[in-house]
């Protein structure tokens, strides 16, 4: 099996993160061009035009980074990084579901109404122009600001995002904060929970792939 990866990309670099944290070796097949769009060859195997992709031996194709990671999981259960019995991986869900939808959503939404290398690419994986909405920034901002607020509550008592283990959770939230900062938005000063959990999550080796 392989991944086709685009590097510089948020959502590649959540799975790059759960593939070191596994030290696993898979194949990576660079898909990005030097205009910052995907290649025309790897739109023509994979129309859904997203990644990262996972492409099994016997040709299947699976996209999405948590699908991916999950599949994963079936395979290499350990390190356990969804959690260890219902309960925890029910919680892990959870929080790595907010970590997405209410910041990296809220990040990409951010970027891609400001960013003028992306004047006609308002969403992602759609070969029709879709022009930025100028006005989704303020949203954007509105709900980056309660992402930090949410998670630094959520950190006050706890070492990890979902409890005392490191899991995708906390790898989707690191990549959420990280893509933050691709329009100067960084953890407020008051947020020294979500900080403090922000400087160790980041010295890890997996947060430097």
């Amino acid at each position: 099996m392989k991944i086709y990866d685009w590097h510089i990309a948020p959502n590649p670099r959540r799975l790059h993160m759960y593939v070191a944290e596994k030290g696993l070796d898979i194949p990576l097949v660079e898909v990005g061009t030097d205009k910052l769009t995907l290649s025309d060859e790897y739109k023509a195997k994979y129309p859904h035009a997203m990644v990262p992709m996972l492409e099994l031996d016997d040709g299947t194709c699976i996209g999405e980074a948590m699908a991916i990671a999950r599949y994963l999981e079936e395979l290499y259960p350990d390190p356990p990084l969804f959690g260890v019995d219902a309960k925890d991986r029910a919680i892990v869900d959870m929080w790595e579901k907010r970590a997405n939808e209410e910041g990296m959503l809220a990040a990409s939404e951010l970027f891609r109404n400001t960013a003028a290398t992306f004047a006609d690419r308002g969403l992602p994986g759609s070969a029709q122009p879709i022009p930025q909405i100028p006005e989704l920034t303020t949203r954007a901002l509105e709900r980056m600001s309660r992402f930090f607020k949410k998670f630094d509550a959520q950190l006050a008592d706890k070492r990890f995002v979902a409890g005392d283990r490191y899991t995708v959770a906390d790898i989707t939230t690191l990549c959420a904060i990280d893509f933050g900062k691709w329009t100067d938005l960084d953890i407020p000063e008051d947020c020294k929970n979500l900080r403090r959990w922000y400087d160790e999550v980041s010295a890890r080796p997996s947060a430097k792939v």
